[in-house]
């Protein structure tokens, strides 16, 4: 298996230098804009590599999964058209829902009462969106999601066993690839939406399964920190009035970054060691896991509103 592993890494590699050239010939590129916390114009969509991984998983391994597979390539075909030229929102949460709906079967929701599914969606809805906002500096969306895929290889290794390994080990070449190409003082190509759309819809097929075999749902936990930054930024715009959905800079992430002249992919390191601190003390405290979650929410909470409470007015200046 490693080498058929090491062959896709060589795949992986060459797929996105290709994708480079054609991203340069159609001019798909990221400029600067009120949301930006980078000054030069960069290729745009490179994280089109994490749905290549998933093709090579299900072309190379029996082509498991395949609803899961169908709404990936539904949402990242739309999330690409929208790195492209702006796909009305409309469009968008309609193929967001219907792909989801897809995931949910492979996931298991099906088996259980109609109103899981219902309360799926609406949360999904939301981390996929929670992981667009949070992909805003270098590093970020990579350096956090192979956090989050190391989390699950230890959960279904060491845990509950809930999915193929090997669906871990290529996603996590598929960020490592991408993250040797963005983790970078100057990244040579951002995510884009087709990336952090896909790499979120994939995170959330994995959370999904974990969640309805052992019923457990302290596992959201391995979204911790993105989670309180999004929800309480969002919380903080509505307190300000503001239209949450327009591009703003007044993510936590952005303010060390933006105003506090933290180097971004430093930044990046913060948030991957915080979240990988908290699924250490998780797994070392897996028996009081709904306490444990219950405590790190309010204490990282509490943080975010320590942070902006004294740095907010940065952004104001």
């Amino acid at each position: 298996m490693i080498e058929k592993l090491l062959f896709i890494c060589l795949l992986l590699v060459l797929a996105i230098l290709i994708y480079f050239k054609i991203a340069d010939h159609f001019n798909i590129i990221d400029r600067p804009n009120e949301r930006s916390s980078h000054k030069q114009v960069t290729l745009r969509g490179g994280g089109i590599i994490f749905f290549v991984g998933v093709i090579f998983y299900f072309l190379f391994f029996g082509f498991q999964y395949p609803l899961f597979f169908t709404g990936l390539t539904t949402i990242a075909f739309i999330s690409f058209l929208d790195d492209i030229k702006t796909v009305p929102s409309r469009y968008r949460i309609i193929i967001h829902f219907a792909s989801m709906l897809l995931m949910f079967y492979d996931c298991g929701f099906y088996s259980l009462p109609w109103y899981f599914s219902v309360i799926a969606l609406i949360v999904s809805t939301g981390i996929i969106n929670a992981y667009n906002f949070m992909d805003g500096i270098n590093g970020i969306t990579g350096g956090y999601s192979l956090v989050v895929m190391g989390s699950f290889w230890y959960i279904n290794n060491f845990l509950y066993p809930f999915i193929d390994n090997k669906l871990i080990y290529i996603i996590s070449l598929s960020l490592f690839v991408f993250n040797f190409f963005n983790f970078r003082k100057k990244a040579r190509c951002f995510a884009g939406d087709v990336g952090s759309v896909s790499i979120a819809f994939i995170i959330l097929f994995l959370l999904g399964k974990l969640i309805v075999q052992t019923g457990d749902i302290t596992y959201i936990i391995v979204l911790l920190i993105y989670g309180v930054d999004s929800i309480l930024t969002i919380a903080h715009r509505l307190m300000l009035k503001e239209n949450i959905f327009e591009a703003h800079r007044k993510h936590m992430y952005q303010i060390m970054s933006n105003e506090l002249h933290i180097p971004q992919i430093y930044v990046s390191l913060i948030y991957m060691a915080v979240q990988a601190a908290v699924m250490s003390g998780y797994f070392a405290f897996k028996e009081f896991g709904t306490g444990y979650f219950i405590i790190l929410a309010f204490v990282t909470g509490i943080i975010y509103i320590a942070f902006m409470r004294k740095y907010y007015i940065l952004h104001l200046k």
